[in-house]
């Protein structure tokens, strides 16, 4: 009778989460900012004339990719701390961060791509053909995008082996290194194909000096600019990308989580850089800009060609 009245056994109830850390609060602040920026581009973007011209897509793919990327951080932090046990809720979020940065990478060298060919073939850069490569280099980059991030759902997670995580769970090391030598192969064909624009560039203006028998002094400086600028673009993108690739390469769970999130912040950094750098110079979207401020501008825009230095 007394085993009968006693009160049945129940399982424990699941663990709560863990107690979030100021890096945690602070990447989904950042996403936060990311997501608004991009947000805004798009807006603006969609606001501006002539949005499905090559320049403007290739904006826009990157501006949506950096939203997506700011949305996973936010849904990341969502998952670690109010999920008790995330799952396959941390391969959804990590798959979504994965497919995001990468597309804005990608995006990165679609723009460098864009540059290049504007350059080596002005003639016919503005051309319909132009225009269909451009669609075709953007699918095929969030295509790619999309199964880098597929990898962790269809196997590549530490969610069975914990010592088999990289410093980015639910994320494998075998996984986390393919994602890295891939961004470092990436990088080194923008690097080359900046080198080949510096290249051609000063051939141009070795060929005008050469017709004109002289080179003006403003000619040469807006020369020199220009090289400074691409540097200057190079150069923020590697110290952004570059220590986070090479840690994730070669550091495991063992090693401090201080290091991984000061090397992921940079990286995250780089897509609230991103708008400044190829959207923000824009002069249509600066006026659609002033315009949406303060409605001060007239909305006409001079229907001219789009360069690379739109974009």
């Amino acid at each position: 009778a007394a085993a009968a009245s006693a009160p049945a056994s129940t399982s424990p109830p699941p663990a709560p989460p863990c107690p979030s850390t100021p890096w945690d609060v602070a990447l989904c602040v950042a996403g936060t900012l990311v997501s608004c920026e991009n947000a805004l581009v798009i807006a603006l973007v969609a606001h501006a004339p002539a949005p499905r011209a090559p320049a403007f897509v290739l904006i826009a793919s990157l501006a949506f990719a950096d939203l997506l990327a700011g949305l996973g951080l936010v849904l990341n932090f969502a998952v670690a701390y109010a999920v008790a046990e995330p799952g396959v809720a941390s391969l959804l979020s990590a798959g979504l961060l994965i497919s995001a940065f990468s597309a804005s990478v990608l995006n990165v060298l679609a723009i460098t791509v864009d540059r290049y060919l504007s350059l080596y073939g002005a003639l016919t850069y503005h051309t319909e053909r132009a225009a269909t490569f451009t669609y075709a280099v953007v699918a095929l980059a969030w295509l790619t995008s999309a199964l880098l991030g597929s990898l962790p759902a269809l196997g590549w997670n530490c969610l069975e082996d914990e010592a088999t995580c990289s410093v980015c769970r639910p994320v494998n090391k075998s996984n986390a290194a393919a994602l890295a030598v891939s961004f470092l192969l990436v990088f080194a064909l923008i690097l080359q194909l900046y080198l080949q624009i510096c290249k051609i560039a000063f051939r141009h203006a070795q060929q005008i000096a050469v017709q004109r028998h002289f080179m003006s002094a403003s000619h040469a400086a807006s020369t020199t600019k220009g090289v400074s600028t691409l540097s200057a673009i190079l150069g923020t993108f590697a110290l952004c990308w570059v220590p986070f690739a090479m840690y994730s390469l070669v550091a495991d769970t063992r090693y401090p989580a201080v290091y991984t999130y000061a090397t992921a912040l940079p990286a995250i950094c780089s897509s609230i850089i991103n708008p400044i750098i190829y959207a923000f110079r824009n002069p249509d979207i600066q006026r659609s800009l002033r315009l949406a401020c303060c409605g001060c501008l007239p909305y006409s825009f001079a229907s001219r060609p789009r360069t690379p230095s739109d974009v």
